[in-house]
């Protein structure tokens, strides 16, 4: 199956970097469940050596996330911090980071009680206010991480501005895109060199898997980031591998859902009594909502986050939901509500929580795929 390299996104999800079984014709990519491959001769083999340099069920889901990312490579990994660690390993002693100040909590903890310790040194910035990213740039930059839209305060970075910004000082752009996906932002095609998920989310959307990926577009980057995955190890497994490109599949469907509903939960949520503020990008009154709709042209994804009165409040309401599961995760099929301040923000100490907007009376969702009209009845019981 030769795809056209005109061929429309759902297209390219369906059938980038597979092919038919050889052996077989089975349209599906078979799960290599295989430590190591059987060689011809001494020097001959058929490009498979070892299971953990490659695996064909995890070459042909890299050749669809590197397509449907607009990237030359892709390098899957056993989590998304795994890939973010293989992002930050390019870095030495000595070098500095800065990073969107509302990052995931665990990416704040690699870099926080992990890196650290080995002399990287890294500083936290609103990086969709371009003179504060300027200003925290220094000679030892090395590297800009940006998450946009911010988990889970729903900022959003410019990142055709942002990027231009790092290239001028020689710095490298990696961006998070989990939120997003690459069905409604391509931050390559944006100016960014690396582009991260936690493919546990969107991509694979149906929570029943952990993985990572790294998409580069430069040669240097490439090189690094293939060495590092073998040197390593922190690879992504045939069955994971399996479980991510059927997700891909439906990547265009879902998201289209996830967008749809997301939307009319915040819009929902906006007129609710109870509710004193709604973050997320899709509405109106959000501040970034023009560079969203530039940005992010196809949705405005399923994640969106509101506050309540208080703590109390939003405990009661968590504890309530019948359809909505409270759990860690987002990006599946059924919709998720958490509390950050105590689960994915757990490890942000409490003054930088609070510095950015992220309260205790803030609940985070992850907008499923369900009838709307059964989540809206759920989010009214629960708040009533």
């Amino acid at each position: 199956m030769r795809l056209s390299k005109h061929a429309r996104f759902p297209t390219v999800c369906i059938h980038a970097g597979q092919e038919p079984d050889p052996a077989t014709g089975a349209i599906i990519t078979p799960i290599f469940q295989t430590s190591t491959y059987v060689q011809d001769a001494l020097g001959q083999h058929k490009g498979y050596e070892y299971a953990r340099t490659q695996n064909p069920t995890r070459s042909a889901l890299e050749a669809n996330l590197a397509a449907i990312e607009g990237g030359r490579r892709a390098f899957a990994f056993a989590s998304g911090m795994a890939a973010i660690n293989a992002v930050a390993s390019r870095l030495s002693s000595g070098d500095h980071v800065v990073m969107t100040d509302n990052v995931y909590g665990g990416t704040y903890r690699l870099f926080d009680k992990v890196l650290r310790r080995h002399g990287i040194t890294f500083s936290m910035v609103d990086t969709g206010d371009l003179d504060a990213t300027r200003r925290a740039l220094t000679p030892e930059t090395r590297l800009l991480f940006i998450e946009t839209p911010t988990n889970p305060v729903m900022r959003l970075t410019d990142l055709v501005a942002v990027s231009d910004l790092a290239h001028d000082h020689n710095v490298v752009v990696a961006v998070d895109n989990t939120f997003a996906s690459p069905c409604l932002q391509r931050p390559l095609e944006l100016g960014a060199d690396l582009v991260v998920h936690s493919t546990t989310k969107y991509l694979n959307g149906h929570s029943d898997s952990i993985g990572g990926v790294v998409v580069a577009a430069r040669d240097e980057d490439i090189e690094w980031l293939q060495f590092v995955q073998n040197a390593a190890g922190a690879i992504l497994s045939p069955m994971d591998s399996f479980l991510v490109l059927r997700g891909t599949k439906t990547l265009a469907l879902r998201m289209a859902q996830h967008s749809a509903n997301g939307l009319a939960l915040a819009t929902y949520l906006a007129a609710h009594p109870r509710v004193t503020r709604v973050l997320y990008p899709g509405l109106p009154d959000h501040p970034q909502h023009d560079l969203a709709r530039r940005q992010m042209p196809n949705g405005f994804g399923g994640m969106l986050s509101f506050e309540m009165e208080s703590f109390e409040a939003a405990r009661t309401a968590l504890n309530r939901f019948k359809l909505m599961a409270l759990a860690e995760s987002l990006g599946g099929v059924e919709t998720l509500v958490g509390h950050p301040a105590t689960m994915t923000h757990a490890s942000v100490p409490a003054e930088h929580r609070a510095a950015l907007g992220l309260s205790d009376a803030l609940i985070r969702i992850s907008a499923g795929i369900e009838d709307i009209e059964d989540l809206k009845e759920d989010l009214e019981q629960a708040l009533s």
